[in-house]
């Protein structure tokens, strides 16, 4: 059997920004910023603080800032290092995250030159730990319902910031428990008695005794689920005042006497442009999440492909787990699912620097970035818990100790599916996206082109109602399952079957909300009936998504092992999808039941292909010991079944082993 290049294959995996992340992993695999598992929640914090500071102290946290303060004005290799200090702890990951990609992010996108040279050095050198005061206990993900005020006094030329009830508070927040000791608030901006919604503020939260500014008040959150290293907390405001000029004014501006001026007219869009611009939380959860994952499976194959239980071959020789089919299902499918999610980060962290860097910075670009930001992001957060947890399983009792780190990790990861956007919320924008761009379809066709178009659909719906599509393929299929293999291994068919998923499912929801009319009672119930199915559309999107980069991918691949090993392992991603929405694809007529038999075969048989080269597989993500840190996946659980074989080895070998009862009765017999 010929190997895969894994030095190769690692390299492409380390994406467009290699050498950045080489580096970053360097940095969270020294031990001064890694966790101690015996620290209290209270060092923990302290510990996280003193990291950040280890962080500026090896300038690296300065690449996304501008050079004129010491930056290199390079986003996209910011976040590609960011990412990789989830190896080190997840708690220092969000903490930079909130120091320098919010907080600071928010003076940086947000305000002008002047509030740079202001703010930008204490927040980067962490003179001034931040917090990022956007969500509230009242609306979580909904942003514009903000309850928050800033409201502007012409008389003493100041906003006056204030929480008019509790649910009001800002809540989550990290760095406003304890540390931050400025906060950048979103609130309502009010002048001359108009609302033009919500804005960014910079306010002072705390005096330089660690003691709240007057009007400023808050609570910890204390203990959490995980990332207990990050001091979470409420803030809440009393007629707290701030100058004017601590409007972050790049989209909006007040002059003295009131009157509000924004460079974007409409109020929705200059909204949907401020938040976009923060944009980079979404894109490195991605990226955190699923260098979670490929941790997760490092460790779980790696003591998968050691781990010998149960005699099922041989009478002298235990089976190594990874050789049973269902730990082959358990870990390879999954593995399958990591690859694409790898390989579709880095086109999002192409697409999001080509946006922050200006060379592709329209409103288009930026929507574009916002929509697969919000496809990807969910996908990628739920998987990194789904597989932490099923390599947790997949390593028994082992995996459920805290030094094999999936216990910790999990807690760490949980709350990356709810925060930076609910995954459910994201998911709804990116379906919102879909109906929008099917409905520009639409009007771009002309009246003989509509009518050809609503022909086809009805000639193409009414052959799969009636079963003729799935007939004619168990007539090309019967008695003869390589041409139903043939048809899986098919790229084109393989993405076909995924986009008329999107489409279909697109289709029926505008269909729903068509019918409805410009009754707005009408139209808020057909939106509400098929929500679920528009978050079904852009969760497949986003699948979808992922298959097309990791065949873009395969394109980049030159060893023809390594080629062919990422195509079976693609397959392996794309069955996988079909095979868990099976019910679908049957029901709609897009298989026939003679394939969908035949697809769960083909997939084993895949996974079995692929079995002799997932250490190979696993081992390409390029995390060492003093990254992974779990006790499992340093070979000690070879050296134990290589000692236990070696000894009865010796057992049998000598005059001393015990006759087994069971050879007793064959002979007697």
């Amino acid at each position: 059997m010929n190997s895969i290049n894994v030095k190769a294959l690692a390299e492409q995996l380390l994406g467009p920004y290699a050498e950045i992340r080489k580096a970053s992993r360097a940095r969270a695999a020294d031990p001064q910023l890694q966790r101690d598992p015996a620290w209290s929640m209270d060092e923990h914090r302290e510990q996280v603080l003193r990291q950040l500071k280890v962080l500026v102290d090896q300038k690296a946290v300065q690449r996304a800032f501008p050079k004129k303060f010491g930056g290199l004005d390079d986003h996209g290799s910011s976040i590609a290092a960011f990412v990789e200090l989830v190896a080190a702890d997840p708690s220092l990951q969000i903490k930079a995250g909130v120091q320098w990609g919010l907080f600071a992010g928010a003076i940086m996108h947000l305000g002008t030159e002047e509030h740079h040279a202001k703010w930008l050095p204490g927040a980067m050198n962490l003179d001034v730990p931040g917090a990022f005061a956007m969500t509230e206990i009242g609306h979580g993900s909904d942003v514009a319902a903000v309850a928050t005020t800033a409201t502007y006094d012409p008389e003493t030329e100041e906003f006056v910031i204030h929480t008019p009830f509790a649910a009001a508070w800002k809540e989550f927040l990290g760095n406003a428990a304890l540390h931050g000791t400025a906060a950048t608030v979103f609130a309502q901006l009010i002048t001359n008695g108009v609302n033009h919604g919500v804005h960014c503020f910079y306010v002072p939260i705390r005096n330089e005794d660690g003691s709240f500014v007057e009007g400023v008040g808050g609570e910890d959150d204390g203990l959490k689920g995980g990332l207990n290293g990050i001091d979470n907390g409420r803030l809440h405001f009393t007629n707290v005042r701030i100058p004017r000029t601590n409007l972050l004014n790049r989209y909006g501006d007040v002059a003295a006497d009131g009157s509000y001026s924004s460079p974007i007219s409409s109020p929705g869009r200059r909204f949907f442009t401020m938040l976009g611009t923060l944009v980079q939380g979404r894109v490195s959860l991605d990226g955190a999440a699923t260098g979670a994952s490929k941790m997760a499976l490092q460790i779980a194959v790696t003591y998968g492909n050691q781990r010998r239980q149960f005699n099922s071959v041989s009478d002298t020789e235990e089976t190594t787990i990874l050789d049973y089919q269902r730990h082959q299902r358990r870990l390879i499918t999954r593995m399958a699912r990591t690859y694409a999610a790898s390989f579709a980060h880095d086109e999002l962290l192409s697409k999001f620097d080509a946006v922050f860097s200006g060379r592709e910075d329209t409103d288009e670009d930026r929507q574009d970035l916002e929509t697969l930001a919000a496809a990807l992001k969910p996908l990628s957060t739920w998987d990194a818990l789904d597989t932490i947890q099923e390599s947790r399983e997949a390593c028994g009792g082992s995996g459920y100790i805290a030094k094999n780190r999936f216990t910790q990790l999990y807690q760490d990861l949980d709350v990356y599916v709810t925060f930076e956007g609910d995954n459910n919320v994201l998911l709804q924008l990116v379906g919102k996206r879909l109906l929008t761009d099917y409905a520009a379809e639409f009007r771009k066709l002309d009246t003989g082109a509509m009518a050809r178009y609503v022909a086809k659909q009805v000639g193409t719906t009414a052959l799969y109602r009636s079963g003729l599509r799935s007939v004619g393929q168990a007539f090309v299929d019967v008695s003869d399952e390589r041409k139903s293999a043939n048809f899986f291994k098919d790229p084109a068919n393989q993405r076909e079957l995924l986009t008329d998923r999107v489409n279909a499912k697109v289709a029926e929801v505008a269909n729903a909300l068509r019918a409805a009319g410009k009754d707005k009672v009408k139209g808020a119930k057909a939106f509400n009936e098929n929500q679920d199915l528009l978050i079904s559309a852009a969760r497949d999107h986003g699948q979808l998504l992922r298959w097309e980069a990791f065949t873009a991918a395969l394109t980049k691949v030159e060893d023809p092992t390594t080629a062919e090993v990422l195509t079976w392992l693609r397959d392996v991603f794309a069955l996988s999808l079909i095979e868990d929405d099976l019910g679908w694809f049957l029901a709609h007529g897009r298989l026939s039941m003679q394939r969908a038999r035949t697809l769960p075969g083909y997939l084993n048989r895949l996974l079995d292909r692929l079995r002799p080269h997932a250490q190979d597989l696993v081992d390409a993500f390029g995390y060492t010991q003093e990254h992974l840190r779990a006790e499992i996946s340093t070979g000690i659980e070879a050296t134990r079944q290589d000692e236990a074989m070696e000894y009865f080895r010796k057992l049998r070998a000598s005059d001393n082993a015990p006759v087994s009862e069971k050879s007793l009765k064959k002979s007697k017999a």
